[in-house]
């Protein structure tokens, strides 16, 4: 880490472990500068995005169309590919169309990332797109991947920075479902499964029963970053806990 440049931190996890909320306690409170960035598809609520993605949003929004996003597609939902020579080459002008703007979005905010960490602000991610994806378009699996996929994938694995240290929250289905009743308990506790499979994908993964209270949550995560904070500049300043 050069001089006065700080590090990123992503929060992962399920819905309903509290990613958002952990977020804005670590930009408001915590000692040091934090700045946190959505890293997800979503948006509605993104804090960060190109501003022709803005601006397309709020068209959108004045016509009255819908501008929340789906997250990354069900594998085991896969639609059969188009039939007929013209539909194939509108399926692939649109799939080309989506995967630049899909690579324009999360560079732009990597982009941001990094010049936030180089006037000295740590930078929190709630999600993340590696975390996001890895189930879909970076781990081989039965399904065959899109060109798309492939490449989108090859891109997070290869190109696109990772983390420095990545926060999973976990907690059991039950309580992940009480929170934010969406989708499925067995959806969730899938889903759960799949963020486990990260781990050895980072130099830094560190598992937080997000089942506790909101406040043991913001202490130890507090503490947790503080901690990484001191071993990679080897400052040490007093910290007041939120």
């Amino acid at each position: 880490m050069k001089r006065g440049e700080m590090f990123s931190v992503a929060l992962v996890g399920p819905d309903g472990a509290g990613k958002t909320t952990l977020c804005r306690r670590l930009e408001e409170s915590f000692p040091i500068p934090v700045k946190y960035i959505y890293m997800g598809v979503s948006t509605e609520a993104s804090n960060v995005m190109l501003p022709t993605t803005r601006l397309l949003r709020g068209l959108k929004r004045k016509l009255g169309v819908n501008t929340e996003q789906a997250g990354p597609p069900d594998s085991k939902q896969a639609k059969p590919p188009p039939q007929g020579v013209l539909k194939r080459f509108t399926s692939t002008l649109k799939s080309s169309l989506r995967l630049i703007n899909q690579l324009s979005e999360e560079w732009y905010r990597q982009f941001m990332a990094w010049n936030y960490q180089r006037r000295g602000t740590i930078v929190v991610f709630d999600r993340h797109f590696f975390t996001d994806y890895y189930a879909y378009d970076i781990l081989a699996g039965v399904t065959p991947k899109s060109l798309a996929q492939r490449i989108h994938g090859f891109m997070l694995t290869r190109l696109y920075p990772k983390p420095d240290l990545v926060v999973h929250l976990d907690a059991p289905a039950a309580v992940l479902y009480d929170r934010k009743s969406e989708g499925t308990l067995e959806a969730l506790e899938h889903r759960r499964q799949e963020y486990f499979q990260l781990k050895d994908s980072f130099d830094h993964f560190v598992t937080i029963d997000a089942s506790q209270s909101q406040e043991q949550v913001v202490q130890q995560v507090f503490g947790l970053i503080y901690e990484f904070y001191q071993t990679r500049s080897g400052s040490k300043i007093k910290v007041q806990r939120a």
